[in-house]
């Protein structure tokens, strides 16, 4: 199979990919130092597990590999263990229930459910980025999560503070998504879990509803991972042109989700014997699938004028049965911080990594308006 051929990147493009790669060494330096050298052949086997980069390979491990998704070390195996009632989420469901689930949560987060919840948004964006007209700075992390916040509580219906069910979000996620990387597991982190779980039921007071509480873990920690990545991303690499044309903007918003994967690597178990990019694969093998590399993140540079076929640039939301039913919400919501954040073209002026984020991200970002 041929590899795609990575292009030497223009200096702009460099010093957005360097910042960019200081969200993954410094919260998980040897795990991404482990696929970024391995990434040469589409699938590696260490032992019992295998290392999944290429396309073709990740989508068939998610479309035609029968994957077991209770097993332990699975965001459905985390889910599991996390939450009081012991499973039936979205994540650990099997057959029937688990369509069910993802058609109704697919039907809230469509274009009309979407609208509605742009609504919600778009007057806190506004509010948000005004300092930057008057010479003021803005915490692009802190945004990101008062508009994750804001749409959770929207979607599920709870009166609960946006900014403290975001950062209990993110404390379940810390607690729960952390312990599916390959590494030592940390002390007692099954009981952090559960606590941070049975916080945010509360918060949400939806104590009966363990689909709200993963609904508000995945929103919550994929905008805050991504939404900030992709404006630095944006900022160094000088794509606010491409930002401020209303015709490129939606592909640009695609490319960077793209590039930025705000969920990198996905792991999974197979259920049965089967076998992946020729490689085969035993029952209850472990499966690294990296969505970064099959998106190609790692060799091409987001570019609204040229981007990645769609075959490619939408693996970064998973795959036949499995694609995030989020994917409508990233897309519209990132390509309307771009849009006003385009008129003041920002530089960033601080950055620092946040190191105990489940996903890869930026404890805080901080911009300024360009010249």
């Amino acid at each position: 199979m041929t590899r795609p051929t990575t292009r030497p990147a223009p200096p702009s493009h460099a010093r957005a990919r360097a910042r960019d790669r200081r969200v993954y060494l410094g919260g998980h330096p040897l795990l991404f130092g482990l696929l970024a050298a391995t990434r040469g052949r589409p699938v590696r086997r260490l032992g019992r597990t295998l290392l999944v980069h290429d396309a073709a390979a990740y989508r068939e491990a998610l479309t035609r590999l029968p994957l077991d998704r209770t097993a332990a070390g699975t965001t459905g195996g985390a889910a599991r263990a996390a939450l009081p009632e012991g499973g039936g989420v979205l994540f650990d469901q099997e057959g029937g229930g688990h369509r069910a689930d993802r058609r109704g949560l697919a039907d809230r987060l469509g274009a009309t459910g979407v609208s509605r919840l742009r609504a919600v948004w778009e007057p806190l964006l506004v509010r948000g980025v005004a300092p930057l007209s008057r010479g003021g700075e803005v915490d692009l992390v802190e945004l990101a999560r008062e508009l994750a916040g804001s749409v959770v509580c929207a979607l599920l219906g709870s009166g609960a503070d946006p900014g403290t069910v975001a950062r209990a979000a993110a404390d379940a996620a810390a607690a729960s998504v952390r312990s599916h990387l390959p590494g030592p597991r940390r002390p007692g982190a099954r009981a952090a879990a559960a606590r941070s779980a049975v916080r945010l039921q509360e918060l949400l007071g939806r104590s009966d509803d363990a689909l709200a509480v993963m609904v508000a873990v995945a929103a919550v920690n994929t905008s805050v991972a991504a939404l900030p990545r992709a404006v630095a991303w944006c900022a160094d690499a000088g794509l606010w042109d491409q930002a401020a044309d209303p015709e490129l903007l939606p592909r640009l918003a695609d490319e960077l989700l793209r590039v930025t994967a705000a969920s990198p690597v996905l792991p999974r178990v197979a259920a049965a014997a089967g076998s992946v990019g020729g490689c085969p694969v035993r029952g209850g093998d472990r499966l690294v699938l990296v969505a970064r590399h099959a998106a190609e993140a790692h060799g091409r540079d987001p570019d609204g004028r040229d981007p990645a076929g769609a075959g490619v640039a939408h693996l970064v939301f998973g795959a036949g049965p499995h694609v995030c039913p989020g994917a409508r919400l990233a897309r519209v919501q990132l390509a309307d911080v771009l849009a006003a954040l385009a008129p003041h073209r920002p530089v960033v002026a601080r950055a620092r990594v946040d190191r105990r984020a489940a996903l890869p991200g930026w404890r805080s970002l901080t911009v300024r308006a360009g010249s």
